[in-house]
């Protein structure tokens, strides 16, 4: 077992997850890396989460609890983050869990490439499947425009601010929007930015469980609007800085809306005029679509359909492929 002097500040936020808590912070418990403060923030959960917190807390001195009102996850983050000590943290969504190795090679890869900034892979769990999202990836420094450009187009990990170790000290000026979902895209690319280089290792060690009650199975509601303007924002951002990205963040801006169009439709949105809009600045783009190389096959497949067959079609294409794939 690894007992390093430096410390590692875990953040936990917690809502409605007392089916999943256990395992979560078992797996955080279960590090090679020893030294590390758990922050459990329970964010006014219902059930029975701030209970197991309190357990957990009177069985390991390195764990700290904070119970507070409901403010939502980007919230829970902010308060974990104004709570840690360590020179470094990571983040990890409580009804998801995390390999042995997580810390300690995260905490490696940062080290060895003398960055303030690592990244690793993850894995998508959905019943029986396995997804291993870095497969065919190499382990490798990044340059920031690199790393921004790979979030982007989402080679080799994603937009999540999970599976990522960081320098405490990115966060100074740094918080989650709260009240916004899909934070991670307000986020994650503030953080790139102040790095020069980033470290990147393809090794799987984050679980992201793909429930039942997961955004893309969900009622719709206006809040999940909130990836356009977050993503849009992102994507302003980065091409003021590196125009060069502007392939990619068309990608990314593309890929936001056929999200939130299959989420629409999936969902029974009833505005048809919304949804008449985001279809409009799809197929507006559609040579974007088919000519860029760094859009995916399945988007082009997705357009061909809309275009073709039709938004019922391309809702019940769509389902079947999530049976499918996950």
């Amino acid at each position: 077992m690894i007992d390093n002097n430096e410390l590692v500040s875990v953040v936990v936020p917690i809502y409605k997850v007392e089916k999943y808590l256990k395992n979560c912070i078992d797996s955080i418990l279960n590090q090679t890396y020893y030294n590390m403060e758990i922050i459990l923030v329970d964010d006014g959960s219902p059930d029975n989460c701030g209970k197991i917190c309190n357990e957990y807390a009177n069985k390991d001195k390195r764990i700290k609890v904070i119970h507070k009102k409901n403010g939502g996850l980007s919230d829970a983050r902010n308060i974990g983050i104004e709570n840690a000590t360590g020179k470094y943290i990571t983040f990890v969504d409580s009804d998801d869990d995390i390999e042995k190795e997580y810390i300690e090679y995260l905490y490696n890869l940062l080290k060895k490439n003398n960055t303030k900034m690592s990244i690793a892979t993850y894995t998508i769990i959905s019943g029986k499947k396995k997804i291993n999202i870095g497969h065919g990836y190499k382990e490798k420094k990044l340059t920031t425009i690199e790393c921004l450009d790979n979030m982007l187009c989402e080679n080799g990990f994603s937009i999540s601010v999970c599976a990522k170790l960081y320098d405490i000290r990115l966060f100074d000026k740094i918080r989650f929007p709260v009240g916004k979902l899909n934070e991670d895209n307000g986020t994650t690319y503030k953080l790139i930015l102040q790095c020069d280089e980033i470290a990147y290792g393809n090794k799987s060690i984050y679980n992201y469980y793909k429930r039942e009650n997961s955004i893309m199975t969900s009622q719709f509601e206006i809040k999940k609007f909130d990836l356009l303007e977050l993503t849009d924002k992102m994507c302003d951002e980065i091409e003021n800085i590196y125009p060069v990205l502007k392939d990619s963040t068309d990608k990314k801006r593309i890929t936001s809306r056929f999200s939130i169009l299959r989420q629409m439709l999936i969902g029974k949105y009833e505005d048809k005029n919304k949804i008449e809009e985001i279809e409009d600045y799809i197929l507006k783009r559609k040579n974007i679509i088919l000519k860029d190389s760094k859009m995916s096959t399945r988007d082009k497949i997705a357009l061909l359909i809309l275009l073709i067959l039709g938004k019922k079609i391309f809702s019940f294409s769509w389902k079947i492929y999530c049976k499918i794939k996950y």
